[in-house]
């Protein structure tokens, strides 16, 4: 049994996971989804403050309350972000960071500074004139499967602007994880691709390509366990 933790991307929240947390608890894992502070069931408790850090703290302290070890981190797209920074904190009870076509920041960057500035205007714009909350880009652009994309609709939230503006600086200590993996998907037009092009040809990762849209969880739920659960095994 290994013990996963899965980290959403922007405007989602724990139920996402919904469908690869069911597979991988039919398989004995123990499986924890955090729902980032200001977004998902927690959009309520949305504030101006809540920034990068918030959400780096949400899931430390998840870690350090359940007392986890030899965990499975997993981060879809800006979860990518939350996850390099709980590695700079935890890293020694964090077995494997799972990048799910999310992002994977050197030190000093933020969110913005790796979408580019296209993209970042863009969303800035749909934070609209109070600047604060960022509205949910669509299914279709996310290129949910058709029979999903209401659902995504519907669950997706505004989110806290903040968090694609803060840089993570490293600790020094992200580099203790040595098992890392990255799963890109093939359909989405995604400013990933760079990053899984670029680790694909490194020594110390894993890659994997994924016929699908950018929610690989929900897109490709049985893929996305298989691979989870193989990790498990190594």
């Amino acid at each position: 049994m290994a013990t996963f933790v899965l980290v959403h991307g922007g405007c989602h929240g724990g139920w996402c996971y919904s469908r690869v947390a069911e597979r991988l608890r039919a398989r004995k894992h123990d499986v924890y989804t955090p729902t980032l502070s200001g977004v998902g069931d927690r959009v309520h408790l949305a504030t101006q403050a809540i920034n990068l850090s918030t959400h780096i703290q949400d899931v430390v302290s998840l870690i350090q309350s359940y007392d986890l070890d030899d965990v499975i981190l997993c981060g879809h797209s800006y979860g990518g972000m939350v996850i390099t920074g709980v590695a700079g904190r935890l890293a020694d009870r964090i077995k494997t960071l799972f990048y799910i076509d999310g992002c994977v920041p050197d030190d000093g960057q933020s969110l913005f500074d790796i979408v580019g500035p296209i993209r970042a205007g863009a969303m800035l714009d749909a934070a609209g004139q109070t600047g604060v909350m960022m509205a949910p880009p669509s299914a279709e652009f996310f290129k949910v499967n058709a029979h999903d994309s209401e659902w995504v609709d519907r669950m997706c939230t505004p989110h806290p602007l903040a968090c694609f503006i803060e840089k993570l600086c490293h600790t020094g200590s992200e580099s203790q994880v040595v098992n890392r993996t990255y799963v890109c998907s093939a359909r989405y037009h995604s400013i990933n691709k760079p990053t899984y092009e670029r680790v694909k040809s490194l020594p110390d990762w894993k890659t994997a390509l994924i016929d699908c849209g950018h929610d690989v969880m929900i897109d490709e739920p049985e893929a996305l366990s298989m691979l989870l659960h193989e990790e498990a095994s190594h």
